[in-house]
């Protein structure tokens, strides 16, 4: 097999779903150390059961052979199926509604509210709704209540970042990671339910991100004020914050690009306008920035606004987004570039980031591309790696699940 190949994806999303499939935890879905075992100092974290739910109802979609030792599709159903009673009980405020952050296993709970978490209850729900699992129905419903209530702006187009538990004390910090996920979900929203109302959120969040980029230089501000001013200082002090990282983060420009071709194609006559220019921009800004910038191939996590690596580490998201833009702007340009990175980057997810023994890949390398852990030990996380593994089977539109029931063979 060649890395990149049909072959080759097949076998990564059935080791994927093996590894996933060890993360169950009696209060959702864990975080795993680097051999695959639940760690117990950590919590039950809102964002890692959604991701999880939302990965294993995709693997119920694809009814794929399984790996040695993995979940057959009955199998997966029911951890899908565990996950969406999690969130609809363990994870779940029952008092005041919405999720909380966290639940630990001596009843210890983080009860902020916030717009990262949500928006995965929302991807988890619409992917769940699809594979036909119990109960996401009523998940979804009362996800997109929430986001209506309490996360969505209207005037100024985009969602809040983080509320107290009582939804009564709104943080001012304001986030773009947030929305990017907002993004995600909302389209998705929309292609299950029908309700366009989700895409044209999606479009108004999209044009407003763009806007910002283009007017720095195509290094999009992450983190704002409450009056959506840049704070493009912020965490300096903390320059590689796992959500807030201070500077430019080089993922989120290669995601942000495949999310607007999405948002384009989603909204066809009504989109914005300017997406695909402004997702081809932000790619090629995250790659001259991003990609064997320090002596060695693989992506920094941070630049400054200049575009100097801050933060040298390589993350395994950031390359399995970036093999995932450079697939989807490769069929709406036609340029074979996109192709040749995609080729590029696959062979080096193989050689470095894919853990051959253990399973999975290394969520962080050094900057000689050994395995590290400064900011994600562990192995916690397969969605972006088992998007990556997937999306080179489906169409760009609709999102992941709608389209993996509509049948993957030759939807490209």
């Amino acid at each position: 097999m060649t890395p990149g190949d049909r072959d080759y994806l097949a076998a990564q999303r059935a080791d994927l779903l093996r590894f996933a499939a060890g993360s169950r935890h009696d209060l959702g879905f864990g975080y795993l150390d680097a051999e695959g075992t639940l760690d117990p100092n950590k919590p039950v974290e809102l964002w890692i059961t959604c991701r999880m739910t939302h990965v294993l109802s995709l693997g119920v979609l694809a009814d794929e052979t399984p790996a040695p030792g993995g979940p057959d599709r009955a199998a997966m159903t029911r951890l899908a199926a565990h996950g969406v009673a999690s969130l609809r009980e363990a994870l779940r405020d029952t008092e005041h509604g919405g999720w909380y952050a966290a639940v630990g296993p001596e009843g210890s709970v983080d009860d902020a509210k916030q717009a990262y978490g949500h928006a995965f209850v929302v991807l988890a729900a619409t992917s769940a709704r699809v594979a036909g699992i119990v109960g996401a129905q009523e998940l979804l419903t009362e996800a997109l209540s929430v986001q209506d209530r309490y996360f969505w702006d209207d005037k100024e187009g985009l969602v809040v970042e983080q509320w107290d538990s009582a939804w009564t004390r709104l943080d001012p910090y304001r986030g773009v990671n947030a929305n990017m996920h907002t993004v995600e979900a909302y389209l998705a929203a929309g292609d299950v339910t029908g309700d366009t109302t989700w895409h044209h959120r999606a479009g108004r969040i999209a044009a407003t991100v763009a806007g910002w980029a283009r007017g720095n230089d195509w290094r999009i501000p992450e983190h704002f004020t409450a009056d959506w001013a840049p704070m493009l200082e912020h965490h300096r002090d903390k320059p590689a914050d796992p959500f807030r990282p201070y500077g430019a983060t080089v993922g989120h420009g290669l995601e942000w690009a495949r999310l607007l071709v999405a948002v384009d194609a989603t909204l066809g006559a009504d989109s914005p306008g300017g997406l695909v220019e402004a997702a081809v921009a932000l790619f090629d800004r995250a790659a001259t920035d991003g990609w064997a910038v320090d002596g060695a191939d693989g992506f920094v996590y941070t630049t400054d606004w200049d575009g100097a690596p801050v933060v040298r580490a390589r993350m395994h998201w950031v390359l399995a987004e970036a093999v995932s833009t450079a697939t989807v702007l490769h069929r709406v340009t036609g340029d074979a570039r996109y192709a040749e990175d995609a080729a590029r980057w696959w062979a080096y997810a193989d050689r470095y980031l894919v853990d051959h023994e253990e399973g999975s890949w290394h969520h962080e390398l050094d900057p000689g591309n050994a395995p590290a852990g400064e900011t994600w030990p562990g192995k916690p996380d397969v969605y972006h790696v088992y998007q990556a593994a997937l999306l080179p089977e489906l169409p760009t539109t609709p999102s992941f699940a709608t389209a993996t029931a509509a049948g993957m063979a030759g939807a490209r």
